[in-house]
């Protein structure tokens, strides 16, 4: 079993070879690993455990993944591009494979200029690399121009195929079956730890290959860190709890936002600070519009924020656009010209944190966007949503 679509990579790979030659590039180099996942995964649907790699294609059509030793075999069953070259600079520290061939980035250079002259180089990646592997990539290639081709790169990822809008789709259904099992397990003298597996493993009892973030259980004052990671914490009556949860399906991630009380009923003005963020939401969606940009869809609901007095406790913008991560550009803030297209997916996030007397609060649900306007990728937690406060 595999995650990747071969049509999808083929596509992808093509995308890649055009934009080399648009630069006047004759490779590109696209880097990788375990945190930085989504690049490489773009390409391949697979990322490595323990070790980091790089995903080279050729002006010529060339794949190729340049890794280590321990996550070559994983590659050659799972990755759908697994010709494999491996090198020291993305292995473990100090580990050992005795019958491993491991070569050097001159060895790679030699090989690439048997089949082509290679003389400028792309990366992507450029302030996720570590530093070594430039050094070695500049001795190896050298005479060679290196270039950064990162922002071009990125901009693949931002429309979705239909093929990723339904991944997308899937895992947010995911995410409010987690939802459901979460809900059960809050109440008073529950562990926040509780409420996370019960959502973790519904998600995988489902299909999710893995997380795109690390599951929020945020109760009391934890819910001021914005991104609160479960814990040992025992939940109090009185409480809000923030929950969510981001489950990858083919590496394409869906999420929930929500904050509810642990006893299961808010007080008067939790209930209050609650439908505002709502109704900021729903104002929100309204702006998910082909055309427009992060300044307007940003503008509307800002009004409704600072009427409610909440300025001073606004950390995040209200949408992001969702994909490989669950958050990933371009992100729709107050000064973004970046302008909404179709089949981008957008993420509706409204919060606030260091409340003095409520903490943090957030409620998040998941978009498609279409000609006629702003759909919900699932549409029984966006009601749900919309009409949990009576």
């Amino acid at each position: 079993m595999s995650y990747y679509n071969a049509e999808e990579s083929k596509k992808r790979v093509a995308k890649v070879v055009e934009l080399l030659q648009k630069e006047g590039a004759d490779i590109a180099l696209v880097y990788y690993d375990e945190l930085n996942i989504a690049n490489g995964w773009y390409l391949t649907g697979w990322c490595p455990q323990f070790e980091k790699g790089a995903v080279l294609i050729g002006k010529d059509g060339t794949a190729m993944l340049l890794g280590g030793p321990e996550s070559e075999p994983f590659a050659i069953q799972s990755s759908a591009i697994n010709d494999t070259r491996c090198f020291k600079v993305f292995m473990v520290p100090d580990e050992e494979y005795p019958n491993a061939k491991i070569i050097g980035f001159p060895e790679l250079f030699r090989e690439l200029n048997e089949k082509f002259p290679v003389r400028r180089v792309g990366l992507v990646g450029m302030s996720e690399m570590p530093y070594e592997l430039h050094r070695q990539l500049e001795e190896g290639f050298a005479g060679c121009e290196l270039v950064d081709l990162t922002d071009q790169y990125l901009k693949f990822r931002y429309v979705k195929s239909d093929w990723e809008v339904e991944q997308a789709r899937a895992a947010t259904r995911l995410s409010y079956l987690a939802y459901k099992e979460m809900l059960k397990k809050v109440k008073p003298g529950e562990k926040e730890f509780a409420v996370a597996a019960a959502g973790e493993a519904v998600c995988r009892a489902n299909g999710a290959n893995g997380f795109a973030y690390q599951t929020i259980v945020g109760s009391g004052v934890r819910s001021n860190a914005v991104v609160p990671t479960a814990t040992d914490k025992v939940m109090q009556a009185g409480e809000m709890v923030m929950l969510g949860i981001a489950p990858r399906v083919n590496g394409y991630a869906g999420t929930f936002g929500h904050t509810v009380p642990v006893s299961g009923e808010y007080t008067p003005e939790q209930k209050k600070c609650l439908t505002d963020m709502i109704e900021v939401m729903k104002v929100t969606k309204s702006m998910l519009r082909i055309g427009n940009t992060g300044r307007q869809i940003d503008a509307e609901g800002r009004k409704l924020y600072d009427k409610g007095g909440y300025l001073k406790y606004l950390v995040c913008p209200f949408a992001h656009t969702m994909g490989l991560m669950e958050a990933e550009a371009p992100f729709f803030g107050p000064n973004s010209d970046d302008v909404l297209q179709k089949n981008m997916i957008v993420n509706v996030d409204v919060s606030f944190f260091g409340h003095p007397v409520l903490n943090g609060l957030r409620v998040e649900t998941c978009y498609v966007i279409t000609e006629r306007g702003a759909k919900p990728l699932c549409p029984e937690f966006e009601e749900e949503l919309f009409n949990y406060v009576k």
